[in-house]
């Protein structure tokens, strides 16, 4: 069966498997002070131009959260994001977890923009009663968006602007930045790693096995930093499976293929599922394509198609995500478009 459910489902892209098995019996140094680690920060500090970032490789996006969220903020703060985001929705409590509330915002397509910001802090600030509540630490957005969507560089640079006059640091979720950055007309790595305080590259959605590379691009890690990855039982012993992945990542443009390639498969997804006459639930540019699908073609499509049932979005439909990636093929949307044709639903 042809999957569309997520983009982490395969293994690793060829070329970083490569790496891994032709490097596998060289004896290393652990933890990540190992020649590949420091290949891949000095790679990625090159593109994000950015000389003095200080890099350090998780496992996974969760982790990379949890563990970014708590080093950036006292013990009584919390952080503010959409009411979509990725730490509000889908990682289960983690960041609550380690005693800081999420301050869920309301969401414009996905994205925390500056009017809703400035507004709360302003409330925040005008509350006699503001000293009995988490305290606003720092302001964490996801690029992409959960729902696909992205912050134009205007909307994210007038967010990046209320964290710098409020001193309130801006975190990056990247975990799909590969895709997001191919997407974007006015985004690039050395524009975010000059906007905001902390961001992760994500490797785990974007061809690696696992692996995130948490940047703090100023040299402006946290005191203690890796200490408190140690504390949240994020530090791999093995470094190297991630620098060697991410110094794979970042030879010869690879990571800016995978996003170009997941992107141009997404385009024609978009066009197979808009020919079926499944409305767009949001004009995704993204890897991640979400439509209205009635829920009697949901029934049938899910035994021949993995995609995700994201949840209910009337009596009589679904709201649905389709998801492409490094690994997705012409074979993967020719068989969608069968399939679809076979349901009725595609001429």
């Amino acid at each position: 069966m042809v999957s569309f459910e997520c983009d982490y489902n395969n293994g690793a892209h060829p070329e970083v498997l490569r790496r891994l098995v032709e490097t596998n019996d060289e004896t290393t140094l652990t933890y990540g002070f190992d020649r590949f680690s420091d290949s891949a920060r000095e790679k990625i500090r090159r593109v994000c131009e950015q000389p003095d970032a200080d890099i350090f490789f998780l496992t996974g996006g969760t982790q990379a959260n949890a563990t970014v969220i708590d080093s950036l903020m006292r013990s009584h703060e919390g952080v503010v994001c959409a009411e979509t985001g990725h730490i509000n929705v889908h990682e289960a409590g983690a960041v609550e977890a380690s005693g800081h509330r999420v301050i869920a915002l309301p969401a414009h397509e996905g994205k925390l923009t500056a009017d809703e910001l400035e507004r709360y802090l302003r409330e925040f600030k005008a509350d006699e009663s503001r000293d009995h509540v988490a305290q606003p630490g720092m302001v964490y957005v996801t690029f992409p968006t959960e729902l696909g969507t992205l912050y134009t560089a205007d909307e994210l640079a007038a967010v990046s602007d209320v964290c710098r006059r409020e001193q309130l640091p801006l975190f990056v979720d990247g975990a799909r930045l590969a895709y997001g950055l191919a997407a974007s007309a006015d985004i690039t790595l050395p524009w975010l790693a000059s906007h905001c305080d902390a961001f992760y590259i994500g490797g785990t959605k974007c061809g690696a096995l696992c692996g995130e590379a948490v940047v703090f691009p100023r040299g402006n890690a946290p005191r203690g930093f890796f200490s408190n990855v140690k504390r949240h039982g994020a530090l791999n012993a093995k470094g190297r499976l991630c620098g060697v992945q991410f110094d794979a990542l970042f030879t010869d443009g690879l990571y800016d293929r995978i996003g170009r390639h997941a992107i141009a498969m997404a385009c024609r997804l978009k066009a197979i599922l808009a020919e079926a006459g499944l409305p767009s639930y949001m004009d995704s540019p993204t890897n991640q394509q979400f439509v209205i699908m009635p829920n009697d073609l949901a029934a049938r499509l899910k035994p021949l198609v993995d995609f995700t049932l994201w949840g209910p979005y009337d009596e009589g439909r679904m709201l649905c995500r389709f998801v492409t990636s490094w690994a997705t093929t012409d074979a993967d949307l020719a068989y969608l478009r069968d399939v679809l044709t076979g349901c009725g639903v595609t001429k």
